[in-house]
């Protein structure tokens, strides 16, 4: 199976508003929503899955109901932090009896412009290296932020060489239950999953081109203001 899991358990404080940024309405839609038809409508995702804050999931399966959201089967309780969540998402899969071999894309619940194109080479690259992160190369200028003085100082590592990363970011399930039980053994607690994978020693994380729509996170107002506008934004005709 290939399994979409979405991460919906934090809170939202940086937005600062009354309700967590993953259940607001905007263009009277739930973000969750947003974020769970890419994957409801891709041919090759079998299920859904959502890592929920505690006290919403009432609210997330009736939104699912209201909206057709027929792939999700499993709802999970979030943890005390973002790798915490993951994992009780992915435990709450073996557990549920999916299998070492079914690929599980972990996805921010609040990141709602993921493409078909990413979620299928997502799929493709994880079945063949066991694993693959969504990113893209940069291509701004990176400098080292100096907090002491405020200053800027030149970074070494060459911009071609650098990536955005971006989610889905992909495992094996037995892959990905393994890397996060060597990172309980070494008591590491990282937000995303590449990272944690890398500090572990997984060294050989395969690429998956992502897009500026997908590089949408979903933080801040400002955020929302963007999303908007690109979810009503559509291609010149002209455009190869």
């Amino acid at each position: 199976m290939n399994i979409a899991l979405l991460t919906a358990a934090g809170s939202g404080m940086r937005m600062g508003q009354d309700i967590p940024k993953q259940f607001m309405t905007i263009d009277d839609c739930p973000v969750i929503i947003y974020t769970m038809r890419p994957f409801q409508e891709h041919p090759e995702i079998d299920a859904i899955a959502v890592v929920c804050l505690d006290g919403w999931e009432k609210t997330l399966k009736a939104y699912a109901n209201q909206f057709g959201i027929t792939k999700l089967k499993y709802i999970f309780p979030g943890g005390a932090s973002n790798q915490g969540s993951i994992h009780n998402g992915l435990m709450g899969l073996k557990e549920a009896g999916c299998s070492d071999e079914d690929i599980v894309l972990i996805q921010d619940g609040v990141r709602p412009l993921v493409s078909e194109d990413i979620i299928t080479n997502n799929i493709k690259v994880t079945k063949e290296f066991g694993y693959a992160i969504t990113g893209l190369k940069c291509k701004e200028v990176i400098m080292e932020f100096r907090p002491d003085n405020e200053t800027l100082g030149y970074m070494p590592i060459p911009r071609e060489r650098l990536v955005r990363t971006q989610t889905p970011h992909s495992y094996k399930l037995g892959v990905i239950l393994d890397i996060h039980k060597k990172a309980e053994e070494q008591g590491l607690d990282m937000a995303a999953s590449c990272e944690l994978s890398a500090k572990v020693g997984v060294d050989d994380q395969h690429l998956v081109l992502g897009n500026e729509k997908n590089g949408l996170k979903l933080t801040n107002v400002e955020d929302i203001e963007l999303f908007k506008a690109l979810k009503h934004v559509s291609k010149y005709p002209w455009l190869k």
